[in-house]
């Protein structure tokens, strides 16, 4: 059995050729501003995407204050796995002073092994409540990445997706017309073959 090779050639919707309908030509100029639109709003809504998690993890790195606490009262050591070297957090009960000379007392995340009377750095929010710490300049950068990423192809995929419904509606009127066109010619066909 011999194989067909199929070629693929570049711009054919838009080459002069007989059997080229306008379907096909609407049909390449929607694949084309499809994808350069499509393009255009991933950069467009990734950067804004991005530049509003920035904003956000600044602020968040604003509006928290590191305190010195005090441990009170800690998990157990076997609350979580410990024999992997990795240095798992695990919550206590600690007590802080505030700006206003409050003793204050609350939960926050310790590494794990951190004993009673240790004193540690816990973080609080502008209103005095413990908050986990605010992301570091690397994980900062690896969440705005991500998240303008994610936004981006979010983005992008709306547009091809309203660019393959519009194509598959040239699709389906083509294939009407061509339904149409074999009403009208198939019955001559019919009587040669007779």
């Amino acid at each position: 059995m011999r194989r067909i090779r199929r070629r693929t050639v570049l711009g054919w919707r838009w080459r002069r050729n007989p059997l080229r309908r306008r379907s096909d030509v609407a049909e390449g100029w929607v694949v084309l501003a499809t994808w350069v639109t499509a393009a255009g709003v991933a950069v467009a809504v990734g950067a804004v995407g991005a530049r509003a998690v920035d904003g956000a993890l600044r602020q968040q790195r604003a509006e928290r204050e590191p305190v010195s606490a005090v441990v009170l009262k800690a998990t157990p050591h076997d609350a979580r796995p410990g024999g992997t070297g990795f240095a798992y957090a695990r919550t206590a009960t600690v007590r802080w002073t505030d700006d206003r000379g409050t003793v204050r007392t609350g939960t926050t995340a310790v590494r794990t092994g951190t004993e009673e009377g240790t004193e540690v750095r816990a973080w609080t929010d502008g209103h005095g409540r413990l908050v986990p710490a605010p992301a570091g300049p690397a994980r900062a950068a690896l969440r705005i990445a991500v998240s303008g990423a994610g936004a981006g192809a979010a983005g992008g995929l709306v547009i091809l997706a309203g660019g393959c419904a519009v194509r598959l509606r040239i699709e389906r009127r083509a294939v009407e017309q061509w339904g149409a066109e074999w009403e009208r010619v198939g019955p001559q066909w019919r009587r040669t073959t007779r």
